[in-house]
This record gives structure tokens, sequence and C-alpha cells, in this order.
């Protein structure tokens, strides 16, 4: 994937989408799709402001028509768009036969033109581990044997066979080949300092979540930007996302009612990945025992504020943000005409020292 850089002392800040989608769409029921169709229309008008790129959730069993075929709404994104990079944030390789899913994922890079950006993850949602009867404690092993054998996949031609502990396969040489080479990009979703030096060390691009201060935010980077260079590996702002929720509000009358709402939408994603019983956990368990901690650092205000909040984590180092917007599409355009255009060339000399 290539960017272009700002200067040394300076940040030019990208955006991007951090999405889901229900396959209903107000009065209109999961059977028609509509949702599904409502995303990409969403989609398709993100690129055409000037977005860079669009990730999508994986999730399964909620009862909510979420979407539990990301490859598949990603394919059809491409279909209809030129520029837009196709993310996963993620596919949870528990779920997933690596060998299917690496076949999936280098469709879909070749057919894109490559523009798959691959966010993979070990899963957090005890309703998913329980749904697939998967013990959460194999995740890490399941995600490493995965990651092997996806890798191996998309950089040989010739046939190989695994035997592992949870997957064997005999002779088999994958295809197609992706597009991007040596393989689209792997993106993880890392908070804690193992995790990001993990991620960092094997050349992975990091997902940083929705609720970090940005004083959290600039360590963050900082832990990674050190390791990959500890490494003897190039660093780039791009290979960092900061997820981000964004409502624009007319005023603080709306945008008290818009938090409320979120905070009411974040409750119940506590409420099916949290294991009963437990407290604590990662993503976004890691903030919800907190009152307000969810929503505190959230990009909810006026176009003021919001000018403000991201200046703060353009100074923590960020210069690709991807947003979870609120709202619809008038947001989309209210972001890009009143928000954006102030991020898109090089901060004062001063902005990030």
């Amino acid at each position: 994937m290539v960017w272009p850089e700002g200067p040394v002392n300076g940040i030019v800040m990208k955006f991007g989408l951090f999405t889901s989608a229900q396959a209903n769409s107000g009065d209109l029921p999961a059977e028609t799709g509509q949702g599904f169709r409502d995303w990409l229309d969403f989609n398709v008008e993100a690129e055409s402001l000037g977005f860079k790129s669009s990730f999508l959730v994986e999730h399964h069993f909620t009862g909510w028509n979420q979407v539990s075929s990301t490859l598949m709404l990603l394919m059809a994104l491409a279909m209809r768009t030129k520029t837009l990079r196709l993310g996963s944030a993620v596919m949870v390789l528990p779920w997933h036969n690596p060998v299917l899913l690496a076949e999936q994922a280098a469709t879909l890079d070749l057919v894109s033109g490559g523009r798959l950006d691959f966010g993979i993850g070990k899963g957090y949602r005890h309703s998913e581990f329980k749904g697939f009867q998967i013990a959460p404690e194999e995740a890490e092993a399941r995600f490493e044997e995965a990651v092997a054998i996806m890798t191996r996949a998309f950089t040989t031609r010739e046939r190989f066979s695994h035997r592992g502990h949870f997957w064997h396969f005999e002779d088999i040489v994958v295809e197609p080949p992706p597009s991007q080479k040596p393989h689209p990009p792997f993106w993880v979703a890392a908070g804690s300092e193992p995790s990001i030096r993990r991620a960092a060390a094997r050349g992975f691009n990091l997902i940083l979540d929705q609720y970090a201060s940005p004083q959290q935010i600039a360590e963050r980077i900082a832990i990674y930007k050190a390791e990959r260079e500890q490494q003897g590996l190039r660093f780039d702002p791009m290979q960092v996302a900061l997820a981000r929720q964004l409502y624009v509000a007319k005023n603080e009358v709306d945008k008290q009612a818009a938090l409320v709402r979120q905070a009411a939408y974040t409750k119940r994603t506590v409420d099916v990945s949290r294991t009963p019983g437990a407290e604590g956990g990662s993503h976004v368990l890691a903030y919800s025992d907190k009152g307000g901690g969810t929503e505190e650092h959230a990009l909810y205000g006026t176009p003021d504020e919001i000018r403000a909040m991201l200046a703060a984590l353009r100074r923590a180092g960020a210069a690709y943000v991807l947003l979870t917007v609120s709202g619809g599409i008038e947001q989309l355009h209210r972001f890009a005409r009143e928000i954006m255009p102030e991020f898109a060339s090089s901060a004062p000399a001063d902005a990030a020292e």
C-alpha cells in the first residue's frame, strides 16, 4: 500500500471508515437485504468524498442481522468502487478454515485490483466462542497456526502439506495468487505493549481502538514505531490506523442526545461480549466498567470541537483515522466539507513535537 507522506515534523491525515451493517433497514426487514445495499451506497459516496478506505467488521449470532460474510460484502463493494481500500476489521481466524479463507481473500484482492487490507484477529465476544464451541483458551494457538498457513498459501506457488494441531492439509496449492506481493497486508488490533510489539516485529499493520485517550494513542504509536525500527523495518505512520466514532452535532443538545444513543448501542455489544461473571477483557470490555468510558474520546461535537479533538490526535502522532459514522450520508458530507480539508495538509511545525 502506497500513501503520500507528510513532512517529518507535520502529519497529513487520511480518513477511512470503520463500518458495520445490518441486513434490515428502518421498517424493511432483514429478508430485503436493504441495509446491506444502504451500506454499499454509503461507501460509494465516501469514495467520491475522498475517503481512502472502508474497514468492515465480522460478527455472528447477535440476533441483529449483522455482517457475518465480510469478504462477500467487500467483494460487492469492490465491484462498485475504483480506489477505496477494502479492509476487514477483523476476520476472526479461529472461526475459519485458513486455506478457504486465503483463497477467498486472494480472489477479492485480484478482483479489486490489489485493494484488500486483510485485518485478522483472535476474537473477543463470549457469544461467538460459545456459538462456535471453541474454547477461548485456544484462540491464540488457532490464530498462530492460521497465520502460518495463510502466509505460506499466499507466498508459495508450490504444493505443500501441513500437519498442525488444528488443521491438516495434504499436497495443496492455494489458488489464485493474490494481486499484492508478497500478500495483502495483515492488520491486527492491539492495545497492550506486548501485543503491539509482537505486531510490529512481525511486520503487521496496527489498528488502535475507538476508546483510548490521545496520550494512550501517542504511547502506543511510539511503542510500535520503536519496535519496527528495532527489527530493521521501515515505519510509515499510515501503518497505524486509529478507530474513532464520529457525529457532527448541531449544538450541545444534539451532541448529548447522540452520546446517549451511542452508549446504548455500545452496551449491547458489551452484553454479548462479556463472559458471564467476568470483569474486564479486551477491546471494548477494557473500557466499559468506567462510566462513560466508551464515549469519553468519541469525536462527537460541533465542527470546532471535532477539529480540536483531531488536532490532539494529530499531535499524538495519528495520521490515519477510521471513522464510525453515526447519522448517515449527511454526516459524511458535513465531515468532508467542514472538517476534513483542515487536516489534508501538513500540521504546523510544532504540532507533532
